[in-house]
């Protein structure tokens, strides 16, 4: 099993765009929605990197394994 990068909430918002992923609220956790999945994401803005088990969360809501979230 790949080992998952650390990423901070700046890193998690760009690889979420590349996926293909919008920003549809930009309050204290900014919402980000795949259209084609009905699919929303609400992404903590902390300082430092994201948790690992919140990290895992996403990925799984995502829908994608951890070795294409690490080449996003």
């Amino acid at each position: 099993m790949p080992k998952l990068e650390r990423v901070t909430y700046r890193g998690l918002a760009v690889k979420l765009r590349r996926a293909g992923y919008r920003e549809i609220r930009t309050n204290r956790h900014p919402v980000y929605y795949l259209e084609e999945q009905n699919v929303t994401i609400p992404v903590p803005r902390h300082p430092g990197d994201v948790p690992i088990g919140t990290l895992r969360a996403i990925i799984r809501e995502m829908d994608v394994t951890v070795e294409e979230f690490n080449a996003l």
